[in-house]
């Protein structure tokens, strides 16, 4: 006993130790998609090839992006209930939410300005939906047309819009997005009047790149917004346009009903009491958002407030949530607190930015490999066998 000791002793005192597994970093890297294990490895994969003002974009929250942080953190206070002697050889992850049929509830949140991040912008992800037969919810902010996004997803896609200060501009908007063939209308309404986001702007001044190659720029050659150079905008006079209005109220809902036959969903609830007020206005869905972290610095999760807007839509409409997803796992607990589908935003980007479409199809991929594993793990054949009942805190 004592010689085996002191052989461990010494081993440990080599850089042996150093190579075992417990060792070895958490994110790893990956010369291609399919060497990534999980959601990290395309985090850290994106990163080296990113330049810092792009990365600031995508990885900026509120603030002190303590709602960033809050949105991953609330799914490790929810831990799975395993089940035994359930016949689990044969696991459907399919689903449907307002007649949107998809291969699992794990669906693509809408980002902007894809094309920042790699070449093949929307279009690449809309082939990678395409490929796994997910839902593409598109960003009114997106780099490619419409109609070229539709035609490469091979099936309708929904559109997220962007109120913006001037109806005419918003009727345009939801008009054309009809005439593509979108059934669904997903309305941002959590960020009425702007928002600080100190990393993106942090991520700006490290970037030593000239930014007029690509961007509108001020007379200091700094990057101006303007949506005048979206494809979305085409044909719309941009003259004094902002994208959203901080006068809006319920009244929206019945307005934009005017407008289209298009299904709407309100994007941004996080409340029970705004649940119930969307669907006593008309409302056909809710997605629980809170803009990725970059919205409110409230240091909520979307997680610890979807519980709260299941009970206010009351299963009168469907319920959805992104924010804070990196895990199968976390997709089957938002499943068992109520959501109808959940999105993700950073993860395929990650898998986007490094990789292009097929970096898309390997982090749903991963994900939804994952939520399998959970499934049989809790004894949920199908979705609809996911409950309350299979999360405890």
């Amino acid at each position: 006993m004592s010689n085996r000791r002191h052989l461990l002793q010494q081993l440990a005192a080599t850089s042996l130790m150093s190579a075992l597994p417990w060792r070895i970093p958490a994110a790893q890297t990956t010369s291609t998609a399919g060497q990534a294990l999980d959601i990290f490895d395309l985090e850290a994969a994106a990163q080296g090839v990113v330049p810092p003002a792009h990365w600031g974009y995508l990885q900026s929250g509120a603030d002190g992006e303590a709602t960033l942080r809050a949105n991953v953190e609330a799914y490790a206070r929810w831990k799975l209930v395993p089940r035994r002697f359930v016949d689990v050889s044969r696991v459907d992850l399919s689903t449907t939410v307002l007649g949107a049929a998809m291969a699992s509830p794990v669906y693509i949140s809408p980002i902007g300005s894809l094309r920042a991040l790699h070449a093949s912008g929307d279009i690449g992800v809309a082939r990678a939906a395409k490929s796994k037969d997910q839902l593409q919810v598109v960003s009114t902010q997106m780099s490619d047309r419409l109609e070229d996004i539709v035609e490469a997803r091979g099936a309708p896609v929904w559109f997220q819009l962007y109120t913006t200060n001037r109806p005419e501009a918003t009727r345009q908007l939801v008009q054309r997005a009809q005439r593509a063939g979108c059934p669904v209308v997903a309305v941002t309404v959590d960020t009425p009047a702007g928002r600080n986001t100190v990393t993106a702007t942090r991520g700006r001044r490290a970037d030593t790149r000239t930014c007029s190659a690509c961007h509108l720029t001020d007379a200091n050659g700094n990057p101006r917004p303007s949506i005048s150079t979206k494809p979305m905008f085409a044909g719309i006079d941009t003259n004094g346009l902002g994208l959203t209005d901080a006068t809006l109220t319920w009244d929206f809902i019945r307005r934009l009903k005017d407008m289209t036959t298009m299904k709407v969903v309100l994007k941004g609830l996080e409340s029970e009491a705004d649940a119930a007020l969307a669907v006593e206005h008309g409302a056909d869905g809710i997605i629980v958002s809170n803009h990725g972290g970059r919205a409110l610095e409230s240091g909520r999760g979307t997680l610890e407030a979807l519980p709260d807007v299941v009970k206010g839509a009351g299963g009168r409409i469907p319920v959805m949530v992104d924010g804070g997803v990196r895990r199968g796992t976390d997709v089957f607990k938002a499943l068992a607190l109520g959501a109808s589908a959940v999105g993700i935003g950073r993860p395929y980007v990650w898998g986007l930015a490094a990789y292009g479409e097929e970096g898309v199809g390997r982090a749903l991929d991963i994900l939804n490999m994952e939520l399998r594993l959970a499934m049989v793990g809790c004894g949920a054949r199908n979705v609809r066998e996911i409950s309350s009942a299979s999360v405890v805190t």
